[in-house]
């Protein structure tokens, strides 16, 4: 809203000549751009009670009660509303694409091991692609290899890990790979990761999957795939696990986008000619 008093006057001396008139003692803009774009509503959706609670249109992947939405569950024992990690990967039946994934995970206390070998474990998207769990409090390893990094590919921008014993908070965005009708890599992965509350990974794009043995690599594979967690012989805790599909506006171009003036509508291609 804009605000009149004699400063403002003065500053908006030529203001019919930046798109603003004076009328009835009050400012208002002379002319309006227009998209031509007719949109859809965004879906309303409620939220919890605080941010780490799920929100409506959320799948719970992990509420504290049992590891049913995941195959291999009953080989992770579940105690007090925690999960911990047990005998071989967990994968969700459910299979995902482009998401918004919450879970909090707190590293073994006290700790033990050292480097790789100390609160291992790791978040899987498509179960390809690692967001890597570790015990990074206090902890030296290689970079691209620490808590929140993507594995073997870039380091987080900061390292925010709490106290082994305390729980991490990961709020994962993630924009999954698309292939062309010829299998072949028509945009790359990207992820964005706030870990704790702060940004650590800002839309990242991935250079292919992350393995350990050697260079990343796009191979072709389905629009989904399952979430998946690692098993890397550490007893890292796991709870309130969801996640949410992420999906665009929907509008349609009905017409060129244009400027209105009155009743005079200028298609913003002719502005200036």
């Amino acid at each position: 809203m804009l605000k009149r008093d004699s400063s403002c006057c003065r500053a908006f001396g030529l203001a019919v000549g930046i798109g603003l008139s004076l009328t009835a003692g009050s400012w208002s803009y002379a002319q309006e751009y227009l998209s031509g774009i007719e949109w859809q509503e965004p879906p309303i959706i409620t939220l919890g009670k605080e941010n780490r609670d799920p929100p409506s249109d959320a799948t719970i992947l992990f509420d504290g009660k049992d590891l049913a939405a995941w195959e291999n569950g009953d080989n992770w024992p579940v105690k007090d509303g925690v999960a911990y990690s047990g005998k071989g990967p967990i994968r969700t039946k459910e299979q995902f694409g482009d998401c918004q994934l919450h879970i909090e995970w707190s590293a073994p206390t006290p700790p033990s091991g050292s480097s790789q070998g100390r609160g291992n474990s790791g978040v899987f998207l498509m179960d390809r692609y690692e967001v890597q769990v570790l015990d990074s409090f206090d902890n030296e390893t290689y970079f691209d290899g620490q808590a929140a990094a993507i594995y073997k590919q870039t380091p987080p921008m900061v390292n925010v890990m709490r106290k082994p014993g305390e729980w991490n908070t990961y709020d994962i965005f993630w924009t999954a790979p698309r292939f062309d009708e010829n299998q072949q890599l028509a945009s790359p992965a990207y992820i964005t990761v706030v870990h704790n509350g702060v940004l650590v990974l800002n839309h990242f794009e991935l250079l292919g999957d992350t393995p350990y043995h050697r260079p990343p690599a796009y191979e072709p594979h389905g629009a989904t795939g399952p979430i998946s967690l690692q098993d890397h012989g550490n007893p890292v805790a796991f709870r309130n696990i969801w996640v949410r599909p992420l999906k665009a506006p929907v509008g349609k171009q009905t017409r060129p986008p244009f400027i209105r003036d009155g009743e005079k509508e200028t298609p913003v291609s002719a502005v200036g000619k």
